[in-house]
């Protein structure tokens, strides 16, 4: 069994900073690839930063330069500190782990919330 876990999410001012954190744990191999995604009401759920376990990142358009994803591999975590907040990135947002037991398969958080607003 595998476990995902967000947590940091909350209510912040728009220009304000947070820091996501994401723990996987459970019996596994090793963790691939590790993911954050968001969907706010109405909307899809749409792929906001991932990485590798070589550090390897990309961004959504709509992040970069104001959100910065990092991981620790030793502790089986992901971060993703969120500067420069706006309105527009309210959303649940999920965290994925790409994680190889028998083969590889994703396992996904239950979201956290991050509400920007005044």
């Amino acid at each position: 069994q595998v476990h995902v876990v967000e947590s940091g999410g909350g209510l912040v001012q728009p220009g304000g900073s947070l820091r996501l954190s994401c723990v996987a744990s459970g019996s596994f191999v090793r963790i691939n690839a590790m993911g954050w995604f968001r969907q706010a009401p109405g909307k899809q759920r749409d792929l906001v930063a991932s990485i590798t376990s070589g550090g390897s990142a990309i961004y959504a358009d709509s992040v970069k330069g104001r959100f910065t994803i990092s991981r620790d591999n030793a502790k089986n975590t992901v971060y993703l500190q969120m500067t420069s907040l706006k309105p527009e990135d309210t959303a649940v947002y999920y965290c994925n782990a790409d994680v190889i037991r028998f083969g590889t398969s994703t396992y996904w958080g239950e979201g956290t919330q991050v509400t920007v607003s005044s």
